[in-house]
């Protein structure tokens, strides 16, 4: 392990890599990383898998998509991308829709065509019976979006398997990061890059890291040896923010992921990436299929690689990925809010580390900003104009 490495970060995911890179890169200084899973790059890990040569997401599939120039630039410093784009469907009673909802789903689930106007004329009709109230909640968002008879069949029993929470608890920003489009476009992502890294996430993200100021210590648990590590000038953490502080003012509310892997004796298992499963009946939420990110590859013709998603709640095999926000949880996380601005010599950053949902190019942006406005003053001796906590 690095002795007096100058930074210390928790965490090998996209924000840890990102200022590990920025620390080693642009200050020289030296940069120890610690990783509690034996692998780098967080949830957007992926592997080879050994029977079939395809490349597969081992926590679901991932898409890089954003409109900012600067990111797109900076990520590209480090991978070139294919351009593939995003295209999901969703099962429900046995039919298939196109998701996020378009005018071809809804044209598909009321068995006749519409035309733009028309559709907004019945959507507005079916979503009208919360009146003039203002949504509050993601239940209350979802129908005044799209109406109860396309909410009760395509989004409800999702939104159950994935938070096993109530949608009238859950927050209408959930179900606000879904567009409603009066047209054909079936395009999951509006933005204007999208793309697979060419040779894949994990060697994507072991090129960021491989300047010779940084060191990375896999199956290392933060907690384990917190007391133990040397002198360093500053901290930054991208795990639980409740276990930081050991779970003090309680537990916050996380959903995490199980996987189940297969290979299939077929050379195409599904048509496409991703298919939801909308029935509650059904225990999966969806079911990945990864030979479709790379069309460029050549894959078996008579094999497949699928992985089908379960939401749980964490465990000691399954981490913390997204936050429960509900009104409860987002009370507690204000108490955590508070501490972690008290902390003058760590920066908490990530979707773990700041309790929020983050793509990923919201993370490397965070990471970049909080690089500019925090880190770099701070390891310069320069006032600071940025927090320590990276989400305000």
């Amino acid at each position: 392990m690095m002795s007096n490495p100058d930074v210390i970060i928790v965490g090998a995911g996209l924000f840890g890599l990102t200022m590990a890179e920025r620390v080693a890169t642009e200050l020289g200084l030296r940069v120890l990383i610690l990783e509690r899973r034996p692998h780098l790059g967080g949830n957007c890990y992926s592997e080879i898998d050994p029977e079939t040569g395809i490349e597969r997401h081992r926590y679901g599939s991932h898409i890089f998509h954003c409109n900012d120039d600067d990111i797109w630039k900076y990520v590209h410093r480090f991978s070139r991308f294919n351009d593939y784009r995003h295209h999901v469907w969703t099962i429900h009673r046995g039919r298939v829709f196109s998701m996020p909802i378009n005018l071809s789903t809804i044209c598909a689930f009321y068995g006749r065509f519409l035309s733009p106007d028309q559709a907004r004329c019945l959507i507005a009709e079916e979503a009208s019976e919360l009146g003039s109230r203002i949504p509050q909640t993601f239940e209350e968002k979802a129908i005044s979006s799209i109406g109860r008879p396309l909410y009760e069949a395509l989004i409800r029993g999702y939104t159950l398997k994935q938070w096993d929470t109530d949608p009238q608890l859950l927050p209408a920003e959930i179900i606000s990061r879904l567009p409603v489009r009066y047209n054909f476009d079936n395009s999951y992502f509006n933005d204007r890059y999208q793309g697979i890294p060419i040779d894949g996430y994990t060697a994507w993200l072991s090129r960021m890291i491989v300047n010779p100021n940084i060191d990375i210590q896999l199956n290392t648990d933060f907690f384990s040896i917190r007391e133990q590590l040397l002198r360093h000038r500053l901290l930054i953490y991208t795990g639980p923010l409740d276990r930081y502080f050991n779970y003090d003012c309680g537990r916050l509310g996380w959903r995490a992921v199980r996987m189940e892997s297969a290979v299939v004796a077929t050379g195409d298992f599904q048509g496409t990436s991703v298919v939801n499963y909308a029935d509650s009946d059904i225990p999966w939420t969806r079911i990945h299929e990864f030979r479709h990110y790379h069309p460029e590859r050549h894959y078996p013709h008579d094999r497949s690689a699928i992985v089908r998603e379960f939401s749980c709640p964490p465990s000691p095999d399954a981490d913390p990925a997204y936050p429960i926000r509900t009104e409860d949880n987002r009370r507690l996380f204000g108490l955590y809010r508070d501490r972690a601005r008290a902390e003058s010599g760590t920066i908490f950053g990530g979707r773990l580390g700041t309790y929020r949902y983050l793509d990923m190019h919201q993370a490397i942006g965070a990471a970049l900003k909080s690089f500019n406005t925090a880190v770099r003053p701070r390891l310069q001796g320069q006032p600071t104009s940025g927090s320590n906590l990276e989400s305000e």
